[in-house]
C-alpha cells in the first residue's frame, strides 16, 4: 500500500482544513483581502526563490499560456479564498468548513453541462446526498428555511467560493504541461496582482483592517502551508496514487475543519453537523464507488 502518498495527501487536507480556521481567527485582527493579499504576496515570494531556474526553463510554455495561467490565480486563489476570508466574517468555521464538502458536487455539475461527462445513477444518488448534506449544513438542520431562502450572507459568499474553485479544478484539464515550480510560481503571482484592486476596494469601504500581531501569525501560516506545503504534498500525493484517487481526499478538509474549529475555537458540535458530515462525505464515497466503469485514465502529474 501506498502509505507514504497517503500520508501526504492526509496532511495535505489537514492544513486546508485549518485555512478555515485562520480564516475565522483572522476576524478583527486581518481583513479578508490584506490577509489574501499577503497570503499570495508572501507565497510568491517563496515560491520564486526556489523556482528562478526552473521557470526560465520552462519560460516558452509559460508565455504561450499566460492567460490561462493568470486565471488560475485570479479564480483558483484569489477569488476562492477571497470569498471564503469574507465568508468566515458572517458565518461559523464548523459551517465553512463542511460546505466546502460540496464543491465535487459542483464540479460534477460544471463537467457535465460543459463536456456531457457519463455519470451512472449510483453517482447521481451520491451528489444528490451530498448536495442535502451541504443544505443541512446551510440552514443550520432546518430544511424549511430553505423554502423561504433565508440562507445567510456568509453562507452564500461560501457559494460563490465553492463555485470558484470548481470552475479552477475543471479548467486544469487544460494545465500546460510544466513543473509544478512554475505551475505554482505564475498563478501565486497572479493571485497577488489580482488582490491589489480588491484591497483598493476593501479600503474604500472603510473595512481595511491591517495586521496586528495574531494577523501577521495568520497571514505567515495561510502563506507557507495552504498555499505552499500543501500544494507540494498535494503534488507527491498525485504522482503516488493517481489523480483520481487523490482528489478523493479533498473531502477530508471539511472533516478536518469541523473537527479544527471544535477543537481550536470551542465550537459547539450540534447534530445537524454530524448528519451533514455524513450525508455530504457519505454521498461523495457512494458517487466514486458508482462510477462507470469506463472512464479516461488519470492524468498524468505534472513533472
Amino acid at each position: 500500500m501506498p502509505i507514504r502518498a497517503y500520508t501526504f495527501l492526509v496532511i495535505t487536507t489537514l492544513l486546508w482544513g485549518g485555512n478555515t480556521i485562520a480564516g475565522k481567527l483572522a476576524v478583527g485582527h486581518v481583513s479578508p483581502m490584506v490577509l489574501s493579499f499577503g497570503r499570495w504576496a508572501l507565497a510568491t515570494l517563496i515560491i520564486a526563490s526556489i523556482s528562478i531556474p526552473q521557470i526560465r526553463k520552462d519560460w516558452d510554455v509559460l508565455k504561450a499560456n499566460w492567460k490561462l495561467l493568470i486565471f488560475y490565480g485570479a479564480v483558483g486563489y484569489a477569488a476562492f479564498n477571497g470569498f471564503l476570508y469574507t465568508a468566515l466574517k458572517y458565518t461559523s468555521a464548523v459551517n465553512g468548513a463542511i460546505e466546502q464538502g460540496a464543491i465535487p458536487v459542483l464540479i460534477f455539475v460544471i463537467n457535465f453541462l460543459l463536456f456531457r461527462i457519463r455519470v451512472s445513477a449510483i453517482q447521481i444518488l451520491g451528489f444528490l446526498i451530498s448536495f442535502i448534506g451541504a443544505a443541512v449544513t446551510a440552514s443550520h438542520g432546518d430544511l424549511q428555511t430553505l423554502l423561504t431562502l433565508t440562507l445567510s450572507y456568509g453562507d452564500l459568499l461560501m457559494l460563490f467560493a465553492g463555485i470558484s474553485y470548481a470552475i479552477y479544478t475543471v479548467s486544469l484539464r487544460w494545465k500546460p504541461p510544466v513543473h509544478w515550480k512554475s505551475l505554482m510560481a505564475v498563478p501565486a503571482l497572479a493571485a497577488a496582482v489580482t488582490c491589489l484592486p480588491l484591497l483598493y476596494w476593501e479600503q474604500g469601504r472603510g473595512e481595511l483592517i491591517l495586521p496586528d500581531m495574531q494577523g501577521w501569525l495568520i497571514v505567515l501560516y495561510a502563506g507557507l502551508f495552504p498555499s505552499l506545503i500543501s500544494q507540494i504534498l498535494y503534488i507527491k500525493g498525485v504522482e503516488g496514487i493517481g489523480a483520481n484517487r487523490a482528489g478523493l481526499f479533498i473531502n477530508l478538509v471539511p472533516v478536518f475543519g469541523t473537527l479544527l474549529s471544535i477543537t481550536i475555537l470551542g465550537e459547539k458540535l450540534e447534530v445537524f453537523h454530524v448528519i451533514a458530515l455524513i450525508l455530504v462525505l457519505g454521498g461523495i464515497a457512494i458517487a466514486e464507488w458508482g462510477k462507470p466503469a469506463a472512464e479516461k485514465p488519470p492524468a498524468k502529474p505534472t513533472p
